[in-house]
Formats: structure tokens, sequence, C-alpha cells
């Protein structure tokens, strides 16, 4: 079954509501029974499986004992997780939470073995790879779905960018998805954005062999104020998101150990810069 992820404040959220009514003493069927709600609600709420009213904050921290600064935190937190963000113009695209949870990460580890990574892509690059993998897009479609993933790109701008680390096969490097111009245009702007602070990319060359890796292309993201990580798996059927501790462990290991049989970071933009030639 594909899960809908919650986004980061949202799981915020639930998890100081569950602290707090664990700190009162309350279960969750007797919480829920003094605000007058279903025990399910609790449980969804708790879970960032449902988003609560500002309404329903404020009772649940009456309930609980929550001080005043705590409440109006809380409150504040809940209006925040329903703010719109310029995704929202894109809402027809993006169809899962991951580009919430993109937006608001501060470290992103991606692993692509097939393309590259959708934050790196220039706008000749996404055109023709998503005109070939959505054949049915009418002209405006397509452009709309372009459109919106270079919006995803101003991630990686401004001062509160996250760091991103990306593990790229060489495959990647050499499947003409554009014409060679287009090609040799994608490779040089992977060279120039590596050179950026904020972002590593790694290259896994085709003679490594089999590998962990070859299950597919995966992403864990990273959180501020002690949130959990979570991976993410995109294919076909949609979008997995994976929040059990002990998997996104899995995820994180598996990209690890990517790591440290991909070339170094200087000898990748060398590698780089070598299937650029390849392109001319």
């Amino acid at each position: 079954m594909v899960m809908k992820s919650p986004t980061v404040r949202h799981r915020r959220l639930g998890r100081e509501l569950r602290r707090l009514r664990e700190s009162s003493g309350l279960t969750p069927e007797g919480a829920a029974k003094q605000l007058g709600w279903s025990r399910p609600k609790v449980n969804r709420i708790e879970n960032a499986r449902t988003s609560p009213s500002v309404a329903d904050v404020a009772d649940a921290c009456d309930l609980y004992g929550a001080d005043s600064a705590t409440k109006a935190g809380l409150i504040q937190l809940c209006r925040e997780a329903s703010q719109r963000g310029w995704w929202t113009a894109y809402s027809d695209v993006f169809a899962g939470s991951y580009v919430v949870l993109e937006a608001e990460a501060t470290a992103i580890r991606t692993w692509e073995p097939l393309l590259i990574p959708g934050l790196l892509q220039t706008e000749e690059y996404a055109h023709m790879l998503i005109g070939a993998v959505r054949p049915t897009l009418d002209d405006t479609e397509l452009k709309r779905r372009v459109d919106a993933r270079m919006a995803r790109k101003i991630t990686l701008l401004g001062s509160s960018a996250p760091s991103l680390h990306a593990l790229v096969d060489e495959s990647a490097l050499r499947r003409p998805i554009a014409s060679a111009g287009a090609m040799r245009r994608q490779l040089e702007s992977l060279i120039d954005v590596a050179d950026e602070p904020n972002v590593t990319i790694q290259i896994m060359p085709l003679t490594v062999g089999l590998h962990v890796g070859l299950d597919g292309a995966f992403s864990v993201l990273s959180f501020d104020d002690g949130d959990p990580d979570v991976g993410y798996i995109g294919c076909p059927g949609g979008d997995v998101y994976v929040e059990a501790a002990e998997q996104v462990r899995g995820l994180t290991l598996t990209f690890e150990h990517l790591a440290e049989i991909a070339l170094p970071p200087d000898e990748s933009a060398a590698f780089i810069a070598a299937a650029r030639r390849d392109h001319e």
C-alpha cells in the first residue's frame, strides 16, 4: 500500500500533543472521551495522519494542562502546518507530500542509478525526460511539469538551503536522454553546481559491478529540531514514504555504503568532465 507522508510540522505537532497527553496521565481513550472525539481521531492527530484545527489543538492543550507558552507555540505550529507553500501552485503536478518534505529538509541524501537527480536537472534535460516517460502529455501539460521541476530547484538556493549529497550512477551520464548538446550542457551544469558549498556529487562507475544500490533509487531527508528522518522511494505505482526508524536506518546505511564505494567528489568532477566530452 502506498503511504502518504505528513509534513514535518504536522509530525512535530502530533508528537508534542502525544507527549502532553502522556504527561497528563491520560490514555488515548480517556482523552478522546473528555474531548468529545473518537479514539481514532486522537490516534490520527498524534500520528500526523490528519490535520487538527486550531480549536482542536487549543482544547487538547487545555485538557492536558499545557502552560500558556506551550499552548501558544502549538497553535502557531498548527497554523504554520496549514500554510500554503510555493508548491501549491503546482498541486496538479505534485500529487504527494515529497516536495513539502524536501522544502523543509536540512539535509537531502539521494541515490539515483538511472537518471540525473531531479534537483540537478537542467530544463532541457527535464523536458526530454518527462516527455519520454509521459508521452500522452500535451505541450501545455508537459510545460507545467517541467516548470514544476525547475521550481523545486529553489530549495537549493539561499542561506537556508539544505545540504544535498547526490550519488549518481555512471549510466545516467552516458544515457542520451536528450540531444548531444543538451546532454553536454546538463553535465556542465552538474560540474558547476558541485562547486556549491552545500552540494556534494559522487559518481558510481560501472566498473564497480554489483552493489547494494541496484534495487533502485531512494532518498533520505533529515530535519532540524530532532524530527526523525524520512526515506522516500518513487515508483510508477506512486510514492512510498519510509518512516519506521529501523527501515530509515537501513536506507541510511545503504547510502553510506554506496558513498564509500563511489568515486570521491574531486574524482567525480573529473569523471563528469570526461563524460561531457563524450557527448561532443
